[in-house]
């Protein structure tokens, strides 16, 4: 997480960039380069991948085409990522894994005209030395919410070993596994999203109940001291023993719950998701502290268990709290990405750069804790003067993740 930036004192009169990304280093590996090579298009634990993967075959066997990419647009609504891909080599994957939505062939023209077919001789985003020249032709189809008409959910694009024109019964064939796809996508996130409001009702239902629990014990206690002082005024020493006891019996009961209510039933997550969620703090965070915040989400698909979500909610809440209590930074950013079969959330400020977990707070104590409970791992980068930089990740959970995390 080495960072090359000005000095705190040097920020006032210039303006402020950030040189790098933060550095990401496998657990137990002196950087990872060769592991991230060998992972990145590794296959995932995603049933929204295999599904659209197991479409994308299909599609393909129909179509007569030779390979083809879904991709999907990124939160900043400018960049197209690669979530499903057939048929293409390691190497060509590299090359289209990432597009901008200005791109003619699979970005805004296709959006626009509902359909674009190019001749990859002739598109001004490929070039020579690119790998995957032995295509000859390109088309692209926007994949449209038929929930919300005009929201682009991304586009399909089919490579040929053939010229193909956007008339004719292959683009014909092309526009409809388009629109499938785009039912498909939307009806996903759609069951994705009421899961998540089902599983919040029922940990709000728990919360519930544990105030209810802790009521009840507040109130036996307050009893218990009235009683305690009737012992103490008529000096009976036995009752007041029993009284102070039960008082402190009922002061842990009450503690222990407060513990659990604040620490796993609260949550301020949204039923469509982290990255909504996240989007949400960020704005907020904005709207109250005088301090440049950048977010940079760049994953397409976030689908983890809903405990994965609240922690890291809360961990990346808790580390723009300290930016503002701590760093007396002028700049934040916040980058959520997915590398070498990690998801990887880093907060970063360029603050004073003297962070200390001992200075009258624990909150990276609680982080950690948090971490730990869903197999991850913080790690914490200060240097004076060049600000504070906190980097949660965790590998991409299985769906046995509750068996060997407990």
């Amino acid at each position: 997480m080495t960072r090359k930036m000005k000095s705190v004192d040097e920020q006032d009169n210039v303006a402020f960039f950030w040189t790098r990304d933060p550095e990401f280093v496998l657990p137990g590996k002196n950087g990872g380069l060769d592991i991230c090579v060998e992972q990145e298009f590794a296959s995932r634990t995603s049933d929204l991948k295999t599904l659209l993967n197991t479409f994308l075959e299909t599609a393909l066997n129909f179509i007569k085409a030779k390979a083809g990419v879904i991709r999907v647009l990124l939160p900043d609504e400018q960049t197209l990522q690669v979530i499903s891909a057939v048929g293409l080599t390691g190497e060509e994957l590299e090359a289209e894994r990432i597009v901008e939505l200005a791109c003619e062939d699979c970005g805004k023209d296709a959006f626009k005209h509902g359909l674009c077919a190019t001749n990859v001789e002739s598109c001004m985003t490929r070039h020579d030395d690119q790998p995957n020249q032995h295509f000859r032709s390109v088309i692209s189809i926007p994949l449209e919410s038929r929930n919300s008409p005009e929201t682009m959910l991304g586009v399909f694009t089919l490579f040929f070993d053939t010229p193909q024109s956007s008339s004719g019964s292959t683009a014909n064939m092309a526009i409809s596994y388009a629109e499938l796809l785009g039912t498909l996508i939307d009806h996903i996130k759609s069951n994705r999203e009421a899961k998540r409001e089902e599983l919040l009702m029922e940990r709000q239902t728990i919360a519930n109940e544990i105030h209810d629990s802790l009521a009840q014990t507040l109130n036996y206690a307050r009893m218990n001291t009235t009683l305690l002082s009737d012992a103490v005024r008529n000096n009976n020493e036995v009752m007041a023993t029993k009284y102070v006891r039960d008082i402190d019996e009922a002061l842990e009961i009450g503690q222990k719950a407060v513990r659990t209510l604040i620490s796993d039933f609260r949550s301020d997550m949204n039923p469509a998701g982290l990255l909504h969620a996240l989007q949400t703090l960020t704005e907020q965070f904005r709207d109250r502290h005088n301090i440049v915040l950048d977010c940079s989400i760049r994953v397409a698909d976030l689908d983890l268990p809903l405990e994965h979500e609240i922690q890291t909610f809360n961990i990346v809440r808790e580390a723009l709290s300290n930016i503002v209590k701590h760093s007396n930074a002028s700049h934040a950013r916040l980058i959520v990405d997915h590398l070498c079969g990690y998801y990887v959330f880093t907060v970063e400020d360029n603050g004073i750069g003297t962070f200390s977990p001992v200075e009258g707070h624990y909150g990276i104590i609680i982080m950690r804790e948090r971490a730990q409970r869903i197999g991850g791992e913080i790690k914490v980068e200060s240097t004076k003067g060049l600000g504070t930089c906190v980097q949660l990740f965790f590998p991409e959970p299985g769906t046995n993740w509750r068996t060997t995390h407990g």
